[in-house]
């Protein structure tokens, strides 16, 4: 399949390697920077551009891989007929789409990405939607040939999937960044607690979270809150985090009100 790239950040770089390496021809990258297009353009031999009028007719498919607010924008900016456009975005409805385009869907890979590590795309979830059924099964057919997950999901239920990743993916890793500060305080290594962080996510596979939950909240240990609560004297937004999670672990224990 001939295909044109919007973007050149994350998520287009790991796309564009996996349907490149699944034997689809990348044609052209755009980016609003000619340098960064270039840069993903050389790796995937395709053609850089940095105005979307220089987007070719004679793509297949239109992915555009950019930020959630830029979404609209972009598209408003793509004036073909007949070509089958969507977006990788998890906080945007197909809608968005719809305004501009007869037949477009979306291309959700559910997965974190940073340029500077690789990682397996064969085991990341696609979510996928569109306008129709011809279009639907064009990108149900494109999304196994560089993953073993395609799943059909709704704008709705997808706005729900980014939520829950949010919570499962970016919080946990902000917390991560004040466990390295508090340890990197005391001149300890982050390395430490890296085995801490493999166990609980591995758990997790195999038992919902609550089942595994642990800890001096999940103890009812006000003595170890108390006194956590003071070592974050220095740090009060800590503190009131510390609080907050806490306070819902507690919570979650709780039988509901009649």
């Amino acid at each position: 399949m001939r295909i044109t790239l919007i973007g050149s950040g994350n998520v287009a770089t790991h796309l564009g390697a996996a349907l490149k390496n699944a034997g689809h021809q990348i044609i052209q990258v755009w980016s609003r920077n000619l340098q960064n297009a270039a840069l993903l353009a050389y790796y995937l031999k395709a053609e850089p551009v940095d105005d979307l009028s220089e987007i070719c007719p004679e793509t297949d498919l239109i992915i555009i891989s950019v930020k959630d607010d830029a979404v609209e924008t972009v598209a408003s900016f793509i004036h073909l007929k007949n070509v089958l456009v969507v977006h990788t975005c998890g906080s945007v409805s197909m809608q968005t789409l719809e305004k501009y385009f007869d037949t477009c869907g979306v291309f959700y890979p559910l997965q974190t990405f940073s340029k500077m590590r690789e990682l397996d795309f064969r085991s990341v979830p696609l979510c996928i939607e569109s306008t129709d059924k011809n279009s639907m099964a064009l990108l149900l057919g494109l999304g196994q040939t560089i993953s073993n997950n395609v799943t059909y999901i709704d704008s709705a239920q997808r706005k729900t999937l980014h939520l829950a990743a949010v919570f499962a993916c970016n919080f946990p890793n902000f917390l991560y960044a004040i466990a390295a500060d508090l340890l990197s305080e005391q001149q300890m290594d982050f390395n430490l607690i890296k085995p801490l962080i493999l166990e609980t996510a591995s758990k997790v596979q195999s038992f919902l979270p609550a089942e595994v939950q642990t800890g001096p909240a999940k103890r009812r240990d006000m003595q170890t809150m108390a006194a956590h609560l003071e070592l974050l004297q220095q740090q009060p937004e800590w503190q009131q985090l510390y609080t907050l999670l806490s306070q819902g672990i507690i919570k979650m224990d709780e039988p509901p009100l009649a």
